[in-house]
């Protein structure tokens, strides 16, 4: 029995069918190419070349040996945000603000610490000094050996951005919905009233200007304290952004907004191996550093300081924060018939919502 054959009309329908989705398969896959290509080359621009570092004139007396990561252990990232109107006779800004990204590619939990910039820490072979001078003396290694030092940390990379790298990042990600907890005012005269704080207490969406105003206001009772937990708390908000389907479609252009203002040494190759670690992660705590029952008020040269009340307390204290999982809930008791408390079974109460929480920096207030 012969099978009718289809007619030309149909055929025709076939063909450019196939041809439909040949052309569209080609150009997701020329898509994903440029794309590719130019995330890689922003992500290169980012470990500049030695002319074009703005630390080539910055090196410690001698050698600082960074730790190698190796993909499997513990990594951690100093964070250095600068402000170059604070920059020494070589140029150098110490770091206005300095963070501690802690990465376990195992239970890929994240932690961050942030590290009160007046901190008194031993810089070696400068004896002590305040912690974010160590950037000027020896350039990053010599800040991020110091700071590893002070935590009880290996510290194998740095990010360095300043003021106008937040913001662009800010920008370019359409902004962040952010819960100001206060009205915040500061007038600073310096740059012609460039970088004056005003904001508005309330939920609102906050541009890069905005959010460099919520992240610098120090201007309250607790000062760097609350400063400092407001930073944590609001870069926490910017990675649950950065994590977004359409972030990472549009990451070549984030990339390519922030890669004149940043320096790392970091290679494209770990670069890419800590994006996925950061998308299979979860921030488990936050910590300020030193936390305020191991904070001592000092005096040298006539300038206040903060001290380390003990610093094998501190060590362990930053092994505490660590360990712990802010997003499992906290076991709760309720009232039995006869007055006393008892679990609901599972150790946990499932209506009361609520979770535990290493947010841990001693202040008396905190940023939502």
């Amino acid at each position: 029995m012969r099978t009718r054959s289809e007619s030309p009309k149909k055929q025709s329908r076939w063909k450019w069918l196939i041809i439909t989705l040949s052309i569209i398969i080609v150009a997701v896959v020329a898509a994903l190419v440029y794309w590719g290509v130019g995330v890689y080359s922003a992500l290169d621009d980012f470990k500049k070349e030695p002319e074009k570092s703005r630390f080539t004139d910055v090196t410690p007396e001698k050698p600082v040996e960074v730790p190698k990561w190796e993909g499997k252990e513990r990594v951690n990232i100093l964070l250095l945000g600068g402000d170059v109107r604070d920059a020494d006779e070589n140029g150098i800004a110490r770091s206005d603000s300095m963070m501690v990204a802690s990465f376990d590619p195992v239970t890929k939990k994240a932690h961050l610490f942030s590290v009160l910039r007046d901190t008194y820490a031993r810089i070696e072979d400068h004896g002590k000094g305040r912690i974010n001078s160590a950037i000027t003396m020896g350039g990053p290694n010599l800040a991020m050996k110091t700071v590893g030092d002070l935590l009880g940390l290996e510290i194998q990379y740095f990010v360095y951005t300043d003021f106008e790298g937040f913001k662009s990042l800010i920008d370019t990600i359409g902004g962040i919905y952010f819960d100001v907890e206060k009205d915040m005012r500061y007038t600073d005269n310096a740059d012609g009233n460039r970088y004056d704080i005003d904001l508005k207490q309330g939920y609102q969406l906050l541009d890069g200007d905005k959010a460099l105003q919520y992240v610098r206001f120090r201007h309250d009772a607790m000062s760097d304290y609350t400063r400092t937990e407001r930073q944590r708390n609001f870069l926490k908000a910017v990675a649950s952004e950065l994590q977004s389907g359409w972030n990472l479609i549009r990451m070549k252009e984030i990339l390519e907004s922030v890669s004149p203002y940043i320096e790392t040494n970091l290679t494209v190759g770990d670069m890419l191996k800590l994006g996925q670690l950061g998308v299979e992660s979860h921030v488990g705590g936050t910590a300020q550093i030193p936390p305020m029952e191991l904070v001592s008020e000092e005096h040298v040269g006539g300038a206040s300081v903060i001290g380390i009340r003990d610093e094998d307390a501190l060590i362990g204290f930053v092994q505490e924060i660590l360990s712990t999982d802010e997003t499992i809930p906290v076991p709760t008791e309720s009232p039995a018939a006869d007055g006393s408390s008892e679990g609901d079974g599972d150790g946990t109460n499932s209506g009361s919502g609520s979770s535990g929480s290493s947010n841990r920096s001693g202040s008396s207030s905190s940023a939502r």
